[in-house]
Order: structure tokens, then sequence, then C-alpha cells
């Protein structure tokens, strides 16, 4: 990693990156995702899929009618806990190992090759027009039918949605986009700003093992409330500033005020996801919520398609305004060096 950072300590490097982010964009709005058979986190969910598999062999498993009571005394597992964290650290240290091989390889070639590769490689990492666009076949998927809103949703989230009403459909859709806003974008960006393609990958492969792993308790008849906390743990460190940076953009694009975005973000039982939620619903005055767990800015009216729309609009804002800010990181880092 050390001799992966001193490749982009010098203006051309830091130039490369500018113009590798600039690639990575440009292609996301064309060409949206690469097929699933080239997509880097395809195969960090193949391997973090396989891993699972074999920590699940020795978690401990509640019986049926332990998971069907309202608490389930899960015991402290810290074998498990263990393993799962070594299955994590292999998976990321590979992975590290391949992308910086990769961006040490490129940022030996000229400029122009080096940001065009680096970009091609970058784009999987961010997905903003696939989120865009899935957010909205929920809308209108909700316009066909409600059965056939949920079942789009359901691509969408992990949560049961048999059982949500038309506005709890739209609710759990936006809050989806709002997470995802940082995690798809703003926290992969953050992180190749400040240490290259690496950053992003390690950031990405963290993401998605707390998306496969970091459950509290039993999640389709597996026991993740050990297997998961080391997951759930790094990504809520990795992202702890970038989510607040995606609530503050958000803040900037609405009239929503700070004070009560802190008041509301801290609801959630995410230290993290609760910040861009939070600021969505105050940004667009609705109640956004999951049924039995939290409920945000409950003040707030029922979202309506119009409020999906806005939604997206303050997102792409974010979106723009957080590219240009890392340009200008990276711009006046080469300048800086030069």
């Amino acid at each position: 990693m050390l001799d992966a950072l001193t490749l982009l300590t010098g203006p051309a490097s830091a130039h490369a990156l500018a113009a590798a982010l600039l690639i990575a964009l440009l292609v996301d709005h064309v060409l949206g995702e690469p097929p699933a058979r080239l997509h880097p986190v395809v195969w960090m969910g193949h391997y973090l899929s396989w891993a699972g598999r074999r920590v699940q062999r020795v978690a401990w498993q509640p019986s049926s009618m332990e998971t069907a009571a309202a608490a389930v005394p899960y015991p402290k597992d810290f074998k498990v806990f263990w393993l799962a964290a070594i299955y994590w650290i292999a998976g990321a240290t590979g992975c590290l190992i391949a992308v910086e091989a990769w961006q040490r390889m490129v940022m030996q070639l000229p400029a122009w090759l080096a940001a065009l590769l680096l970009g091609l490689l970058l784009k999987p990492l961010l997905a903003w027009t696939m989120l865009k666009s899935e957010v909205r076949a929920v809308d209108a998927a909700l316009g066909q039918s409600l059965e056939v809103g949920r079942e789009r949703l359901s691509r969408l989230v992990s949560r049961d949605v048999s059982a949500l009403s038309d506005a709890q459909v739209r609710e759990s859709a936006i809050e989806s986009l709002a997470e995802n806003l940082n995690d798809s974008v703003v926290a992969p960006i953050f992180w190749f700003v400040l240490l290259g393609l690496p950053g992003a990958a390690l950031y990405r492969f963290a993401n998605t093992a707390d998306a496969m792993w970091g459950y509290q308790g039993v999640y389709k008849g597996q026991n993740w409330q050990w297997a998961g906390k080391w997951a759930a743990r790094v990504d809520d460190v990795l992202s702890w500033l970038p989510a607040r940076l995606t609530a503050l953009l958000l803040v900037l694009a609405s009239r929503a005020r700070w004070r009560t975005v802190c008041r509301e973000a801290v609801k959630t039982p995410s230290p993290n996801s609760g910040w861009p939620m939070a600021t969505m619903a105050l940004a667009l005055d609705i109640r956004l919520g999951k049924p039995g767990v939290y409920v945000l800015n409950p003040a707030g009216r029922q979202p309506t398609r119009v409020d999906t729309a806005r939604a997206i609009i303050y997102a792409e804002k974010v979106t723009i305004a957080f590219a240009f800010m890392a340009l200008t990181a990276l711009v006046l880092r080469s300048v800086a060096l030069s």
C-alpha cells in the first residue's frame, strides 16, 4: 500500500486521478454498469457468499421457536466472530493486492492511458446511474400496482416488503436512495481521492460485506449476530465521515436545517445511514421510517410520486457538487506538488 501511495504523490499522478474520476462518471452516465461477469463488486460478492457459507457452518443457530420469539438470547460467539474477521481480512487483502498491482502498473503508462484505465476500473465502484434508475423503476412499478411496486422494491432493499403500503414502498425507495447516495457515490469517491483506486476498492469491499453479513440476529435462516459484527463495524468506521458529508451537502442543496438533522439522524440503529436519510426526509418534508424500528421527521407527510422525483434531483445535486469538490482537491494537490 505504501508503494501505491508513493505513486499518488506527484502532480502528474494527481492529474491522472482527476481525469480518471471524470472518465468514471462519464462512463457511468452513458453506459451504466458493466456485465456481471466483469463487475469487481460482483466478484467481491461471490467471495463473500462463499466465505459466509463457511462461517455459518460453525455459527450458533437458534431453534425455530427461539427465532419466532420476540427476543432471542444470542450467546457470545467469539469463535465465529474471529473466523468471519479472518475471512474478511483475507478477502480485503486479496482485493487490495490486486488493485494496488493494477494501479502501480497503470501509473507507469502515459498519463492519458493511465487515466483511461483507472477510470474504467473506478467506474464499477460507483453506481449513481443504476441507483437512480432503480428508484425510478420502483415508482413506475407502483403506477401499475402495489404488488408490482413491492416486487420491484425487493430488488433494492433487504427488508420484508410483503406488508408495505403504497406510501411505505415510496418511503423505502427514497430511504435507499439517500443511504446509497453515500454508499455508492460519495464514500467511494471520498476514499478514491484519499488513497486512489485501492481506497475506493477497499471501501466497496467493506460496504458489500456489511450488506451481506452485517445483520443483527437471524436473516434468511442464518445467524449473523456475531458473524457479521466485524463487517458491520469496519463499514461504520469507513462510512462515518462520508455519511456526514453527504448529509451536509443535502442540507446545502435544500432547506433542511443542520440542527434538526443532527437530532433526527441518531434515531436509526446505524450510526451512519440516519444522516443522509434524515436529511432527505427534512429536505422533502416527508416522513421516512422502518415499521417498528424508527421514524424520521414524524411530523412530515407521506411521500408522493413528486417526492421521489424531488429526492432524485437533490441526490443529483449532491453527486455533482461532491464530484466537483473531489476534482478540485485532486487539482489542488497537483498544483501544490508541482
